[in-house]
């Protein structure tokens, strides 16, 4: 078993590296200060076919694995854009893995060369106010009108809805106490955001700012029967299968922005004088700093792991799973090391390293909390009553 890159993934790294360098600390600073999407790099991406990587090829893409997708997106986070960064691109690979996966030939035509291309943007509706991390009780409904359904409900935390076009949209349509279990009865689209029947409302937060999160009001939006995602009632099995992706390309940004937080914590421990020496000469720098590279190395194991076991077919959630607890744990604590390396510097925003802290917070909470991890890996791994 080797996770070493080969020399063509290796070259995806470098050429996205490459790409993100006009896109430094100080481009994403000014985004956490100012807001606004990332739009001149988001068509970066999209110019140099980056969007598409794991797209098949007939629809605009590049055909390749989440393996690829993974060693990309770990650069993205890398290069000092952090979880900004990440959340900007990799929804355009596993929010569309439905569609990739599940959808028609006349779907694909008709959703994936558009967003591979950065003509249009999408949004993610999952999750909503009353049901949290507990998808199977979500409220919004879907009611079949002849050709098409009306949509009304409510969603929460849904990312950059606020430039997108399109969101993939999980909806009853069938009312739970009708269905037999409760996985039963819930559809997946991938539809307009008509403004006239949706209603945003932006949610200001601690960090990454360039990337709206916002509350979604829908109030009889009419969505056509050619946008639902495979059969009635069984969007949820759809959206399993795209999470674990979700948790492997996570795992890989955060990772990113771990590594990312400690070669700036390196660099200034060898640069800053006091009494005469480096700080970096010091055991209580160094010792922090060298266990944060050995941490975020063996997270990095997992997350290929993963998504190696992803591109063969295998099941991989408790993998995927662990990939994304153990690199978000692993970065936190890099960013942590990162502003105590610094001291007060590490608290002013010109030093960067206090919205890498921010920022690698974020996946500690979502896509799934690192609790929830825990209980799954109990439950389906160690073969524990299940606790919830």
């Amino acid at each position: 078993m080797n996770f070493t890159l080969t020399p063509e993934q290796e070259a995806i790294r470098t050429s996205v590296m490459k790409l993100c360098e006009p896109f430094g600390d100080d481009y994403w600073l000014k985004k956490d200060r100012e807001g606004g999407w990332p739009e001149d790099f988001h068509q970066a991406m999209a110019s140099a076919g980056w969007l598409g990587v794991t797209t098949p090829r007939e629809y605009g893409g590049h055909g390749l694995g989440i393996t690829e997708a993974a060693v990309m997106i770990q650069a993205i986070g890398e290069c000092g854009g952090g979880m900004t960064a990440v959340a900007a691109e990799a929804k355009y690979i596993y929010g569309l893995n439905p569609v990739v996966v599940f959808g028609t030939d006349e779907q694909k035509r008709r959703w994936l060369p558009p967003q591979v291309q950065g003509k249009e943007k999408n949004c993610f509706a999952i999750t909503e106010p009353d049901a949290g991390l507990n998808t199977l009780r979500l409220k919004t409904m879907a009611v079949r009108n002849g050709d098409h359904y009306v949509m009304t409900g409510r969603k929460v935390w849904i990312s950059s809805a606020q430039v997108a076009d399109k969101m993939l949209i999980l909806a009853r349509t069938t009312p739970l106490e009708e269905v037999k279990k409760p996985t039963f009865g819930l559809s997946l689209f991938y539809t307009d955001i008509d403004r006239k029947y949706v209603e945003l409302r932006e949610i200001d937060k601690m960090g990454r700012k360039a990337v709206d999160s916002n509350l979604m009001f829908i109030d009889g939006l009419p969505v056509p029967v050619e946008d639902r995602i495979g059969e009635e009632g069984k969007g949820f099995q759809y959206v399993l299968h795209g999470m674990n992706t979700e948790r492997i390309l996570v795992g890989a940004g955060v990772l990113g922005l771990g590594r990312c937080a400690l070669a700036r914590a390196t660099k200034y421990a060898k640069e800053r004088i006091v009494f005469g020496r480096p700080i970096g000469q010091n055991q209580a720098i160094q010792h922090p700093l060298a266990e944060s590279w050995m941490e975020l190395e063996a997270a990095n194991l997992m997350i290929y792991h993963a998504a190696s076991l992803y591109d063969q077919g295998k099941p991989c959630g408790a993998e995927a799973n662990a990939a994304k607890y153990l690199a978000t744990e692993a970065a936190f604590k890099a960013c942590d090391t990162a502003v105590m390396t610094h001291g007060g510097h590490g608290y002013a925003k010109d030093h960067h390293v206090e919205r890498y802290l921010r920022e690698c917070l974020i996946p500690r909470i979502a896509v799934v909390s690192q609790e929830m991890i825990k209980c799954f890996v109990a439950e389906k791994v160690l073969g524990l009553p299940k606790s919830y």
